[in-house]
């Protein structure tokens, strides 16, 4: 039995190996042929930081990847602060008229392909446009069809961790007098802290390389860098293309080690003082 129960562990974890070089081999060899000399991708012919030197001088990719950062830092909080109230709303109250259409709707955005959802934005704006001048196509409308897709995402996120909270501690502080806003902020909010960074990082990156939502709701002069990286990649391989995606890597693993670090830190504070809530 031992052979059989070692057998099938190793050879889940071949699987699991496979499955991890399959995904993050192609990653690894676009940051590689970033320090390629050569312009020919599959041709290593010599280390060299060209393409991060010509990358500097491309104004084009510099104010796509800024645009980019705007919006997605936007997006991000945006979309937490409403998709936190529309998860609170669907865990705390269970029965109120419209719950079943408001639950849907709010879901609709994460089944529906982008495709149909940026069509569907983009024939709103040219309307309301047309009746009110406003908004025109650029980056307000890009920020709000990524906050539409943004909000489901956090909401599912926020949603889970509401499910998990022990809902005694909100009875306790209502009844030590907290009025409803005050067991928000001072009990409810503090529980879901590691919920609400999860779901910023998330819709972060949803925002940051989405590209057909963009496509559909940008204006002249408003690129964002997936934009810019995809007409681009249609025209032939460009190595600085490289680059930026290797920047881009790199700041995303920053950011989500960093919050890995605080998260796991800040569940250990919880856990002690957990226990020492119970010893006490």
């Amino acid at each position: 039995m031992s052979k059989h129960m070692s057998a099938y562990r190793w050879f889940g974890r071949g699987w699991l190996s496979a499955g991890y070089v399959f995904l993050y081999i192609p990653i690894l060899m676009l940051v590689v042929f970033s320090f390629n000399s050569s312009r020919l991708d599959m041709l290593w012919s010599g280390f060299s930081l060209r393409w991060y030197s010509e990358l500097m001088q491309d104004q084009e990719i510099i104010g796509g990847f800024t645009l980019s950062l705007k919006i997605a830092s936007l997006t991000a909080c945006s979309s937490v602060i409403l998709g936190t109230f529309a998860a609170f709303v669907l865990d705390r109250y269970r029965r109120f008229r419209g719950r079943t259409l408001f639950a849907g709707m709010l879901n609709a955005t994460l089944v529906l392909p982008e495709v149909i959802v940026g069509l569907a934005l983009l024939l709103m704006f040219v309307t309301v446009e047309k009746m009110f001048g406003f908004p025109q196509r650029g980056m307000l409308t890009i920020l709000l069809g990524h906050t539409l897709l943004g909000t489901a995402y956090a909401a599912v996120t926020v949603q889970s961790r509401l499910q998990e909270m022990n809902k005694a501690l909100e009875e306790a502080a209502m009844d030590l007098g907290c009025r409803p806003h005050q067991v928000f902020f001072l009990v409810t909010l503090p529980n879901i802290a590691q919920a609400l960074i999860s779901a910023w990082l998330l819709t972060f990156t949803v925002s940051l390389d989405d590209v057909v939502i963009s496509a559909f709701l940008t204006g002249p002069g408003y690129s964002t860098m997936p934009i810019v990286i995809f007409s681009r990649a249609r025209l032939g391989l460009d190595p600085r293309v490289n680059a930026v995606a290797a920047l881009t890597i790199l700041v995303v693993s920053i950011g989500v080690i960093a919050s890995s670090l605080y998260l796991a830190r800040a569940e250990r504070v919880r856990q002690k003082q957990i226990a020492a809530a119970m010893q006490g």
